[in-house]
């Protein structure tokens, strides 16, 4: 990550929610559209680095038999593993990712508010992780906070069209406003097939 450590270490300090992301009606509306933007109903294996606190682990665990929840800062990752502890299905690990990458395969995963956080080498590998972590056919679903920052290396239209451009994604799911932008993606077949759609899957279409 191309953001020191320092500066969210400090944004923790002594604070369990730095930009309580539980009482605030733009979290609460945004974490609703997120998990809305899902395609199915549940979800095999999930991985979220990013994790924060894990206010949206929590939101999504109910969608998902597994989920993998990491943030790089220890107080973070304490805070997420209090928070989710009545949950079986939820392991909480420090991870800094891209350097530091589970291992296996997902069927999806979830950046919410962290790409902008890494300069273009460490977010194009990242971005490769990511999509060799997908199964074919897997969702990735990202979302991005589109107003300049300080500590942003962009916004989020920004990333939108470069998560476009990513080799192995295919966009599903596209919602902008001026606040974020969320983006759902497929994993291609291999071959570079295009997935059926879960309602096409399911012979709806």
């Amino acid at each position: 990550m191309s953001t020191p450590a320092g500066y969210f270490e400090d944004m923790y300090q002594g604070v369990d929610d730095p930009w309580h992301l539980k009482e605030r009606w733009y979290e609460q509306r945004k974490y609703a559209l997120t998990l809305a933007s899902l395609p199915k109903p549940l979800f095999r294996s999930a991985f979220e680095p990013g994790c924060s606190v894990g206010q949206l682990t929590r939101l999504l665990a109910p969608r998902c038999e597994r989920l993998l929840a990491a943030d790089r800062i220890a107080s973070a990752v304490d805070t997420t593993r209090r928070r989710t502890a009545d949950l079986a299905q939820v392991e909480v690990a420090r991870l800094a990712v891209p350097e530091e990458w589970p291992e296996g395969r997902f069927d999806l995963i979830v950046l919410s508010e962290l790409l902008y956080y890494f300069d273009e080498p460490q977010l194009a590998e990242l971005l490769s992780r990511t999509t060799g972590s997908l199964e074919p056919g897997g969702t990735l679903v990202t979302v991005h906070w589109n107003h300049p920052v300080p500590e942003h290396l962009y916004t989020g239209t920004q990333l939108a069209d470069r998560l476009t451009q990513e080799p192995g994604l295919l966009l599903r799911a596209e919602h902008m406003e001026e606040d974020f932008v969320l983006q759902t993606f497929s994993r291609v077949l291999p071959g570079g097939a295009a997935p059926l759609s879960p309602a096409a899957a399911e012979g709806l279409a």
